[in-house]
């Protein structure tokens, strides 16, 4: 098994566990993804808290870790989009083109 590492309170990183990207430890929640919900999605804490079932302490946790970490973060999911992006294109949805040929 991968060792993990503790990068931060409540943050750690385990190979092959979230690609690689750092998460809360315990709760596997990753720090992206609270700061995107947080931060583009405008869910507030508390809101947070209920829907991850995490502490304060954890969600404050990856919220500093993102800000420290900002640009690295933002890097990682452009790229993540844009592979997400090029699969699409390369492999249409065959539930798009059921859905196409039902209308036609």
């Amino acid at each position: 098994m991968a060792e993990t590492t503790k990068l931060a309170p409540h943050i750690v990183v385990t190979p092959g566990v979230r690609g690689g990207r750092p998460y809360i430890e315990g709760k596997g929640v990753a720090v992206a993804h609270v700061a995107i919900v947080h931060e583009e999605l405008g869910v507030p804490v508390p809101e947070i808290m209920e829907d991850y079932d995490l502490t304060p302490a954890e969600v404050h946790a990856a919220l500093a870790y993102y800000h420290d970490h900002r640009e690295e973060i933002d890097a990682r999911q452009r790229e993540d989009e844009a592979f997400i992006e090029e699969m699409k294109a390369r492999e249409p949805s065959l539930l798009a083109e059921k859905l196409r040929s039902l209308r036609a």
